[in-house]
Parts: structure tokens; sequence; C-alpha cells
């Protein structure tokens, strides 16, 4: 009984955690400069799929993953004593208006792109969903943590696939959104953070972090107010990128090297060989210029799947290419 107040009273004073700010700073920096890659691209200064592919795709990858287990271990330091229902409910409510924001603008700027559950909406979900875990054997949470993180990469179904469950990220046919965070496999960044805070908890480590060098004051600043930094950044940046699109433009687009990609990218995920691809869209490309059509088709004029000129040249191409 007197270990169980000692305890209590450690617990009770344990200081702010400054390093954890400057952490969660130092991903939103990172974020940004993701956003700032992207905005490029979306303007046409650097090639379109520099920020969906390659090592921009894993950079990605890793800064959510480095919010998500963040937002664990955040939950434990802030619940450790029982969950605080008021703090909760208002921080919940704050992510969840902000979420809702970031889905209204972005379905009016972006379109077909728009992101309908982004980092802000998983991290609602997941903050409700977490909360059993804060109690939970450590052994059970990490069974979960494994099963959310391995199974879209062997479950999947077309029931799925209705637009009410895409956020769960089993869909066969994935949608198209410029921030998809699915419940699975991101689930489990939150359950690791959610874990590594209640071991340092239980063997008195957070004292030490607690003692750590805290980091430079912006980005600790930062880190403290994460959210109002999330929704600034991206207009503040695109707003950027945009003046200097009107000073100097960028370059046009190589119409020929966006056909070819796309061609290629359409061609192997509908199941052909690369060399039979390379061959069919060099065909229809030749085809598409000689009668006019290149330029229609890529701005939207004409829809390939309508058209019966490119439905011609297509299968005269796929005769040819085998």
């Amino acid at each position: 009984m007197a270990d169980h107040t000692v305890m209590a009273s450690r617990l009770d004073k344990l200081p702010r955690i400054g390093i954890l700010d400057s952490l969660r700073g130092l991903a939103l920096l990172a974020m940004a400069s993701y956003h700032f890659t992207w905005d490029l691209s979306f303007f046409g200064y650097i090639d379109p799929d520099t920020a969906i592919s390659g090592p921009w795709r894993i950079y990605a990858r890793c800064i959510a993953s480095s919010f998500l287990f963040l937002v664990g271990f955040s939950l434990v330091l802030a619940h450790r004593k029982g969950v605080n229902r008021p703090a909760f409910g208002k921080r919940l409510a704050q992510i969840v208006l902000a979420a809702l924001a970031v889905s209204v603008a972005t379905y009016f700027v972006m379109g077909k792109g728009w992101i309908f559950f982004g980092i802000l909406h998983a991290i609602a979900l997941f903050s409700l969903l977490a909360l059993p875990f804060l109690r939970l054997p450590l052994a059970l949470t990490a069974i979960v943590a494994i099963v959310s993180l391995v199974l879209p990469f062997h479950v999947s179904s077309s029931f799925f696939d209705t637009p009410a469950l895409w956020w769960v990220g089993l869909s066969q046919t994935l949608p198209v959104s410029d921030d998809y965070v699915p419940l699975f496999p991101w689930f489990a960044p939150v359950l690791t953070g959610i874990i590594v805070a209640r071991l340092c908890l239980r063997y008195h480590l957070m004292e030490k972090l607690a003692g750590l060098r805290q980091g430079p004051s912006l980005l600790r600043m930062a880190g403290r107010h994460s959210l109002v930094f999330y929704l600034a950044h991206q207009p503040l940046l695109i707003g950027t990128v945009y003046l200097a699109s009107l000073i100097l433009p960028p370059p046009p687009p190589d119409r020929v090297a966006d056909y070819n990609r796309s061609c290629q990218q359409s061609c192997v995920a509908g199941g052909s060989t690369a060399p039979f691809c390379t061959r069919f869209c060099s065909c229809t490309l030749d085809r598409l210029q000689q009668g006019n059509l290149l330029a229609p088709l890529q701005s939207g004029t004409i829809i390939a799947s309508q058209d019966t000129r490119v439905l011609k040249l297509a299968r005269e191409c796929t005769i040819a290419s085998q």
C-alpha cells in the first residue's frame, strides 16, 4: 500500500516532457517539407509523381507513423490516472472539426483526390479506439498492433469497396485521395506508442525523458500547437508556390512524357508485361499524335473509354504489340 502511494505521488508530479514537444515539432517540419514537395509537383515545377513514389513515399509513411506513435504515447501521459473526459472530449472535438474543415476544403479544391479520411480523421478515430488499450494487458495490445499492421497485406474484400467502409483499409480497390490513413495498418503505430509509454511508466523512465534536452524553443512551440500548425502550414505553402508561379511560371508540361508515364502505369497495373506495355504505349502515342488526339485526351475534352477513335487505335495497337 505504501509503495502504491509513493508511485501515485511520483506520477502526480511527473513534469512535462519537453522532448516530446520537440519530436512532434520535428515531425511537423518533416510533414511541411513533404507537402512543399507535393505543392511543387502540383504546380508543375517537378515531376508529378515525385511526392507519391520512391523515397518520398517512404518518407511520407515515416512521418505519418511518427505522428501516430506520438498520439499513442501522449494518450498514456494525459490519462495515466484515468481518462480525463472533459479534456479528452474537448481535444477530440477540435480534431473532428479540423478534419471536417480539411475534407470540405479539399473537396472543392482537389475534386477527385479530396481528403475524406486523412491523418486528422485517423487521429480522431484512433484516439477513441485506443482508450481501452490504456488499461488492457500489454501482451494483448502488442498482439492487436501486430494484427493491425499485417492484416491489410493478407486480407482484402470487395465488401469494403463501398465508400462507407473505405476508412477500414481492407478494400480490394483503393480509393483515390491525397491523404489516406485507414484503420489498417495505421492503428499499429498508435498502439506501439501506447506500449512504449506504458513501459516507460512501469520502469520509471518518464523522469529520465523529462530530464533530456528539450530541443529548440521553436520546435517545442510547434509541437505544443500542432493542430494550429497543421491547419495553417499547407495554405501558406501552396499560396507561396502559387505566387511564385505568377512571377516565374513552371515549364510547360511534356505531354509525351506524361502520356508514356500514365500509359505504362495503367498498362502494368492491368496485368500486362512491361515489354508489351512499352510497345503498346509507343504505338498508341504515335497514332494519337497522328490523329491530333493527344492534347484533347490529356485535357479531358475526349474520354478514352467513350471515344470510338481512341478505342479503335487501342484495339489495333493491342494486336500489333502482341
